[in-house]
């Protein structure tokens, strides 16, 4: 029966329930009992807990500075990466660049046929030549304009004259105002034709300028020293606007990438050194060269950006590195991570004994754990820290230490 269990279950809860909380007023109605029953310890002594303070194990610890860097994970990115993509169409009549070529800046990649380029860049410079050749010309026919307008003010204004003192009819005064109107007509009309001679030449220009960008980006040429990634475009190929012709990476400096929580973010700042160790063993220095400002939507996390120095390029873009960037140093303790406790409120601390042998709780914060203890944070200079019996005291309670060395 299920029964019988049940009752066994209660039977040693009640009799572990006895000897734990009612241990003392047991022994304080059976005292004899207890006397008899009392085995010496280790120095003669009476092992009774109930006449004394509880014997627990402490030691004395002592602050160190202690670095205090944020580790990443994080990999290697080259820092800059270039898609050279052709700007006009044509046929590629260059010999190919094998991906892995070493290339400098200006280093000629792919070269397009230049067709009828050429032909057209030489009538664009034969229409500049005749615009120019116009400009005389059209002044030349203003400075006339100007010449017959004046010619017909002196004309109108004598006839006005001799108008006024009767010897000039009024027809031959009109006469003289008409071809006075007509002269401006055609000083205007001059002054159009010389803006028109000169829009001439800049639209020539225009052309002309025109026609050498469009040989220049016959040469797809690279923007700065680097590796080839891919080959270059084979010779014979079609490219069109926007067809790939290389791609070639800058891998020196070399950018090294990682993210840091928002709990660390505060710890790391811009100019900080830092090293990394890469998946392949090398290990490399550099300094933090940028810090997001703004966190990711899906990790919440900061990137951070550290240049390393590369000029034998070992280092590839891609590989995995485990990152260290230096920050200010703290003073902290280190102790085993048995001492570790928690209060009534389930905060993480440690309980030390004060002057008085008496128990104390103090918060910590877990800075670094090691193989040899964990680095702590929030204790005083020097403290006492329990390290054995601590579950089995609370703050106020007086306490019989026991010292202990601790080997750091």
């Amino acid at each position: 029966m299920r029964i019988v269990p049940i009752l066994m279950a209660v039977l040693v809860s009640a009799l572990i329930y006895v000897f734990v909380f009612e241990r003392a007023r047991i022994a304080a109605v059976l005292p004899e009992k207890s006397q008899e029953t009392a085995q010496p310890g280790p120095q003669g002594e009476s092992a009774r807990a109930e006449d004394g303070p509880m014997r627990v194990v402490v030691l004395r610890s002592s602050s160190r500075e202690v670095d205090s860097a944020v580790t990443l994970r994080g990999q290697t990115e080259a820092d800059r990466v270039v898609e050279l993509r052709a700007e006009t169409s044509g046929l590629v009549i260059s010999d190919p660049l094998r991906k892995g070529a070493f290339v400098d800046r200006g280093d000629l990649l792919c070269r397009l046929d230049p067709a009828a380029r050429e032909a057209a860049l030489l009538e664009a410079r034969a229409r500049l030549a005749e615009a120019k050749a116009r400009v005389p010309e059209a002044e030349a026919r203003l400075e006339e304009a100007r010449a017959q307008r004046e010619e017909a003010e002196i004309n109108f204004n004598a006839a006005e004259n001799l108008a006024g003192e009767g010897f000039s009819s009024q027809s031959r005064v009109a006469a003289t105002r008409a071809a006075l109107r007509s002269s401006e007509a055609a000083v205007q009309s001059a002054r159009s034709g010389l803006q028109a001679a000169r829009a001439g030449i800049e639209g020539a220009r225009a052309a002309v300028a025109n026609a050498e960008k469009e040989i220049e980006r016959l040469r797809i040429t690279a923007p700065f020293a680097g590796v080839l990634e891919t080959d270059a475009a084979e010779i014979g190929s079609l490219l069109q606007p926007g067809a790939l012709c290389a791609t070639v990476l800058q891998l020196d400096p070399m950018k090294l990438v990682g993210f840091v929580s928002e709990l660390q973010v505060a710890r790391v700042t811009k100019g900080a050194s830092a090293t990394a160790r890469t998946a392949s063993g090398r290990e490399v220095a550099g300094e933090v060269s940028f810090l997001s400002r703004s966190a990711d939507q899906t990790t919440r996390t900061f990137r951070v950006e550290i240049r390393v120095a590369n000029p034998d390029l070992t280092l590839r873009d891609g590989e995995t590195a485990e990152i260290t960037v230096d920050a200010a140093g703290k003073a902290a303790h280190l102790l085993p991570q048995s001492a570790l406790t928690l209060d009534d409120g389930g905060t993480l601390g440690l309980r030390l004994v004060d002057g008085d042998q008496q128990v104390t709780f103090v918060p910590v914060t877990l800075l670094r754990d090691t193989p040899n203890g964990v680095w702590l944070t929030g204790l005083p200079d020097e403290a006492e820290v329990i390290v054995i019996g601590q579950e089995y005291v609370t703050e106020g309670v007086r306490v019989d230490p026991v010292y202990q060395e601790l080997v750091q």
